[in-house]
């Protein structure tokens, strides 16, 4: 086997696409793999008609492009805990559990019994891999406005050393030129949504559940079907008026009640993770970090002010709104990121 080959994570979008050719450029033998995902139900990543574009596309480069079967996987890692987590009252990041679970451990696993050898693994996340002496470590994406090291943190190291990310010292504006260049027919192709979850009642397996919508001193206000319809910090489509506008503070699911409030009320002054993963030592007590709790809220500071048992709470230099337990806190320390965890609750003032 070449040590110069690698596994492509391939979409069919213009991210992979370029991913594909600067690695054959740069002497990668390279195998594009797709994650076929959609369960009998349609639940799932992708779009009708992908699987036939991307065959197109790899067969328009000249590369070795084949379809793997991921459902199973996906439905374990992606669709369950999708289901259990927001019928708890937490809101999942479904593309935060497939990347380890599914698109950087299943999907080479299948290549790999298929025949196809490689040496490395790549996809076009707008991320970096850089090192801590001989450890890898996860880095943020030159473009911020899409980087994507949010959704990769819980990437084991051992997998990390083999992740090639050649977009992330690139910006989507110079990568879409390089597609229009080569004369890739999807050089202007809409970037895709990660994540379809379809009917969401229908993967939930609820129907109707009607509940009260209270104030935080627990005057009623109205009421829903369901509190797995809501997520902390929305604010349309609540269905109660109000003197000022309102806000979902927290989601009590043994009583199926949507507790609102207003701007202030909804604000967090820090949370609580679990499940973390680290690349080196969690980050000690009073330490001051970087941090961000969504994937498109800007990183902010932040300091750490206890850690036991797999769990780690950090106090916001500033509240935060929409904190929402079940995503994650991801904390960096400059470009680097340290690791992260799932928000368990979040801390309010005086808490």
């Amino acid at each position: 086997m070449t040590k110069k080959s690698v596994l492509v994570g391939f979409s069919g979008g213009v991210d992979s696409a370029v991913t594909a050719l600067l690695l054959r450029e740069r002497g990668y033998v390279v195998h594009c793999a797709m994650m076929s995902v959609k369960d009998e139900s349609g639940h799932g990543c992708g779009a009708a008609g992908d699987v036939d574009a991307a065959a197109r596309l790899a067969a328009s480069l000249d590369l070795p492009f084949r379809v793997f079967d991921c459902s199973a996987d996906y439905r374990k890692a992606v669709l369950d805990n999708f289901r259990d987590e927001y019928l708890a009252g937490r809101t999942p990041n479904p593309c935060v559990q497939c990347n380890p679970g599914v698109k950087f451990t299943a999907l080479p696993a299948l290549a790999r019994e298929a025949g196809w050898e490689f040496a490395r693994i790549a996809t076009g996340h707008y991320a970096r891999i850089g090192r801590d002496g001989d450890r890898p470590v996860l880095m943020r994406g030159v473009d911020r406005t899409k980087d994507q090291s949010y959704f990769l943190y819980r990437i084991p190291s051992d997998v990390l050393a083999m992740v090639e990310f050649p977009l992330g010292e690139m910006d989507k504006k110079a990568v879409r030129e390089i597609a229009r260049e080569r004369g890739l027919e999807n050089f202007d192709k809409p970037d895709s949504q990660d994540f379809s979850g379809g009917d969401y009642a229908e993967l939930l397996c609820q129907g109707e559940a009607k509940g009260d919508i209270v104030l935080t001193d627990g005057r009623v206000l109205g009421h829903h079907q369901g509190f797995w319809n809501f997520t902390p910090g929305q604010r349309k489509g609540l269905g109660v008026a109000y003197t000022e506008p309102l806000y979902v503070v927290r989601l009590e699911p043994v009583a199926n009640r949507v507790v609102v409030g207003t701007w202030a009320e909804a604000l967090a002054h820090g949370c609580v993770i679990r499940e973390t993963v680290w690349s080196g030592n969690p980050p000690e007590v009073g330490r001051e970090v970087m941090g961000r709790v969504r994937s498109a809220q800007a990183i902010r500071p932040m300091t750490v002010v206890s850690s036991s048992d797999g769990n780690l709470e950090v106090h916001f230099a500033d509240p935060i709104h929409g904190v929402a337990p079940g995503q994650s806190l991801v904390l960096y320390d400059g470009e680097i990121v340290l690791g992260g965890g799932i928000i368990e609750t979040s801390v309010r003032e005086g808490e």
